[in-house]
């Protein structure tokens, strides 16, 4: 995997001045143990050999890049979708869990703890640690455990005890608390498997090289389709953002390409209820890492919302900080009626049902002003099986 010349992550697990870990000493041993492991692996014929015939035979890799006629019709320009929603599991999550299952076994540890909110990091944990055999923790807010029923079933299924996190607003936020807290006491055992880009060097920085297939595929999919490997656009949704990292990850030092990060809005950027961290954030402290974050004016975290489980998070990863700051990425915010009229649109003009959160993505689509020959590639992050509920309610009050 190529380390990025002008964006990236510098020694101290910084891009630009977001990142670093910011742990508790009763961390410290097992971060460290981490970091030597994953520099000393990751890029290891041994290890790369394994990671890459898991994605292929096990994941189904590589996702197809689709041409999506009839919405590029709508939106007068040509758009492309990647097709994460495809692959084993149903989200882009399974790449970093794969990556992360691999070098949690070469550390020899036995025990499995993750955070989830959508549950699809959650699914996708438990089903690496069923193949290797391994005991599977995952916590998950009280609240995101009832708006997510059929993934708490499937994580159960494959053998994982899913602990519910009572404290807090009892989503995505609370969940990473109780798997921290977790990790501390269990330190000699135990891997946490972090699904996003987010938490203590060098969690953003693995989380995004193991995504990183995601932009690599897109490379050698967009020469043969449009002749030219690089997309104008590329456009994806942001919570902590692993799928945006991944979708962005090859192109991050060609400006020629822009990255467009698309963020829950919930009920309105203003209203008190939203996750739109790249607007209402400050720079802050959050599990381990320096970012943007929502927070009071004495650095208390302010509880997002969003409908989108996978999305309602109070921070953002230090990469997109960075991207965002920097102005490398452009952001826009999307509520969460937007996200479900695009989901239905979708829907209706590929016959693709899109994840709640990835419809965040495809919302943006009417906020931006593109050109006939624009390039333009959706990372379609996952499917909407587990949303079927939230539609089917936003589908009866509408038709």
């Amino acid at each position: 995997m190529v380390k990025n010349k002008t964006i990236r992550i510098d020694k101290h697990g910084f891009y630009g001045k977001f990142g670093g870990a910011y742990i508790p000493e009763m961390l410290f041993g097992n971060v460290e143990e981490l970091r030597l492991c994953y520099n000393e692996v990751i890029n290891t014929s041994e290890f790369q050999m394994k990671f890459r015939s898991l994605l292929k035979d096990y994941v189904g890799r590589p996702s197809p890049l689709y041409f999506a006629e009839r919405l590029s019709e709508k939106y007068k320009t040509q758009i492309y979708l990647k097709r994460e929603d495809l692959n084993h599991t149903g989200a882009h999550k399974i790449n970093n869990t794969i990556g992360q299952i691999l070098m949690a076994k070469h550390l020899g540890k036995t025990r499995i703890i993750a955070e989830t909110g959508a549950g699809q990091h959650g699914v996708a944990t438990a089903t690496v640690c069923a193949l290797q055999g391994l005991e599977c923790i995952v916590f998950m807010g009280e609240i995101d455990i009832k708006r997510q029923a059929p993934n708490v079933a499937r994580m159960k299924m494959l053998g994982a005890e899913v602990r519910p996190a009572t404290s807090g607003s009892k989503t995505l936020k609370d969940a990473t608390n109780e798997a921290i807290r977790d990790w501390i006491n269990n330190p000699s055992d135990t891997h946490y498997i972090i699904g996003s880009v987010v938490g203590p060097h060098p969690y953003p920085d693995m989380v995004a090289q193991f995504q990183s297939v995601i932009s690599e595929e897109m490379k050698w999919q967009l020469q043969e389709q449009v002749g030219r490997d690089y997309p104008d656009y590329i456009i994806a949704c942001v919570g902590g953002g692993s799928n945006a990292a991944g979708a962005y990850y090859h192109y991050l030092n060609e400006p020629t390409v822009k990255l467009v990060a698309v963020e829950a809005a919930g009920l309105g950027v203003e209203t008190g209820e939203s996750a739109a961290t790249s607007v209402l954030g400050t720079e802050g402290i959050i599990h381990g890492s320096k970012t943007l974050l929502m927070q009071t004016k004495d650095g208390q975290i302010i509880e997002p919302y969003s409908l989108s489980a996978g999305l309602d998070y109070p921070g953002i990863g230090p990469m997109h900080a960075h991207l965002i700051q920097s102005g490398r990425a452009s952001t826009y915010s999307v509520t969460d009626n937007e996200a479900l009229a695009a989901a239905l649109e979708l829907t209706r003009l590929e016959g693709i049902i899109p994840a709640l959160e990835s419809a965040h993505a495809f919302a943006s689509l009417k906020k931006q002003n593109f050109r006939d020959s624009d390039v333009i590639v959706v990372n379609l992050s996952g499917r909407g099986d587990k949303d079927l509920d939230t539609y089917t309610k936003f589908l009866n009050k509408h038709e």
